[in-house]
């Protein structure tokens, strides 16, 4: 099976109609449950929100200003349509900022990512990410749970300990940043560890520059990308053509002038605005990431027929010398 499920390959206009169906639902659900984002929609038609020019007209949503909305209504700014004992977990990002997650199976859409990087059901992810504070590890956990892997929730550090845990348990998988990847092939030269049985990674959080790729593909392991937030989840993920990054089933992704709320035209570098049409309990309609990417022309040589994106080009009013890849 090449690909995850047949929602990759659809027609690109039949996939948008999709989106725009299920944007109206999630705009009115989200109008009565979520107080700021019925703010926001003060004065515009759900229904009428049919295309992309339409949505344009809806005000984009920054990170500073989901701060600014927590500070003055703890704990989710009005943004959230349930309450926190109804969400299955509550997170806090820097700031701080609260985010909450629905009881759902993979609420943070790293199946496809998983699946796009070559795991396959059976396989046990040495997961990598923190389960504290912060949900990547948990979103990682859920998205392998779907696909019918299972996980050693391993986290960061002791990595004498780690090493020693991969030579035991041989699982075939890497989840995690790729600096930690490095440092646990690095540690397992000095230890003497067999890492051999990790063929596969799937890595975000930093950038995945080519000469650490190839790094890691001198040691048997083929490192994949994926762009995830911790509002958002999985926002695009790299396939095997690692030809841009496709952007994943049930996100809406404009790329917008910096600093304002007016989309850019294919191949202009902008911020990066999502709206998560699988995430109706948090409601982020145009939230700005703040990264900065550009849309790529065409579909993947992988066949899956999504939207592509460059990758992080840096963050939205940086200076350029501080736009390098992270």
């Amino acid at each position: 099976m090449t690909y995850y499920d047949l929602l990759e390959t659809r027609d690109p206009a039949e996939r948008e109609a999709a989106l725009f169906s299920a944007l109206t639902a999630y705009l009115e659900e989200g109008r009565r449950r979520a107080p700021a984002l019925a703010r926001r929609l003060e004065g515009i038609e759900s229904a009428r929100i049919a295309d992309r020019a339409a949505l344009a007209r809806l005000p984009v949503l920054r990170k500073s200003d989901l701060a600014l909305l927590q500070r003055r209504d703890r704990p989710f700014g009005g943004l959230a349509a349930i309450s926190p004992g109804e969400g299955g977990h509550v997170f806090a990002s820097p700031g701080p900022l609260y985010e909450v997650a629905a009881r759902r199976p993979d609420s943070g859409g790293f199946a496809r990512a998983l699946f796009a990087a070559g795991f396959r059901p059976g396989d046990l992810v040495y997961n990598t990410f923190s389960y504290h504070f912060t949900p990547a590890g948990l979103m990682v956990d859920a998205g392998a749970a779907a696909l019918g892997c299972a996980v050693f929730p391993a986290g960061v550090g002791q990595t004498e300990i780690q090493v020693a845990a991969i030579a035991d348990l041989r699982p075939q998988g890497y989840a995690g940043t790729p600096s930690f990847l490095k440092i646990l092939l690095e540690k397992g030269r000095e230890t003497g560890a067999d890492l051999a049985s990790l063929r596969k990674a799937l890595v975000t959080g930093e950038a995945l520059p080519g000469s650490l790729r190839a790094h890691f593909e001198e040691h048997g392991i083929r490192a994949l990308q994926c762009y995830s937030t911790a509002e958002l989840g999985v926002i695009a993920y790299e396939s095997e053509a690692m030809e841009g990054l496709i952007v994943n089933e049930g996100r809406i992704l404009e790329i917008v002038r910096p600093g304002t709320d007016d989309p850019l035209p294919d191949g202009e570098v902008g911020e990066v605005v999502v709206t998560n049409l699988l995430s109706p309990e948090y409601p982020l309609a145009r939230f700005s990431t703040g990264d900065l990417s550009a849309m790529l022309p065409g579909a993947s040589p992988c066949g899956r027929t999504n939207a592509r994106i460059r990758g992080w080009l840096g963050r939205a009013g940086a200076p350029a010398e501080a736009c390098a890849p992270r």
